[in-house]
């Protein structure tokens, strides 16, 4: 798992990521079931029978304690409006794609972070079990990047 760069924004951060499994002792047919579960779309957890260890799962904890966590419903409901603000903070994950082999497998995902995380240390948590990864973190500077978002310039002026 490697975080490989934060984007900042105005209003929040995207943090791209990539990960990658080894084939190691599998046999053909564990290593089909293991590339089927590693490139399975990121279900959220009330979908049903998802197990907690067989699913990629990401955490953001704050300075203040506050976490967030990308196995929580969705940012917009099947029945909230999308004018509408939802109640942050709002942690998502998004898959990117990947691709895999004989001998390995590897893919890419953004996830996106609302509103700006307050100052102070800022806790990314990976964890997928079924996969052999155990609880991991690193930590990032919630002030570096408020002060990042406060370089930000608009793409273009807002009408109306």
């Amino acid at each position: 798992m490697a975080l490989e760069t934060a984007k900042v924004f105005s209003t929040g951060c995207v943090f791209e990521i990539s990960w990658m499994l080894r084939r190691s002792d599998q046999d053909d047919r564990r290593w089909s079931e293991l590339n089927l579960a590693f490139h399975r779309p990121a279900p959220h957890m009330h979908e049903g029978d998802i197990s907690a260890g067989s699913v990629l799962l990401f955490g953001m904890q704050f300075a203040d304690g506050t976490k967030a966590s990308t196995s929580s419903l969705a940012m917009y409901g099947r029945s909230t409006p999308i004018d509408h603000e939802p109640e942050g903070p709002v942690f998502d994950f998004r898959p990117m794609g990947g691709n895999g082999g004989e001998d390995d497998m590897s893919a890419t995902g953004r996830l996106w972070l609302w509103p700006l995380p307050p100052a102070g240390d800022l806790r990314l948590v990976a964890q997928w079990t079924d996969m052999g990864m155990s609880e991991s973190s690193i930590v990032l500077d919630g002030s570096r990047l408020r002060e990042a978002a406060a370089g930000a310039q608009k793409y273009w002026e807002q009408e109306g």
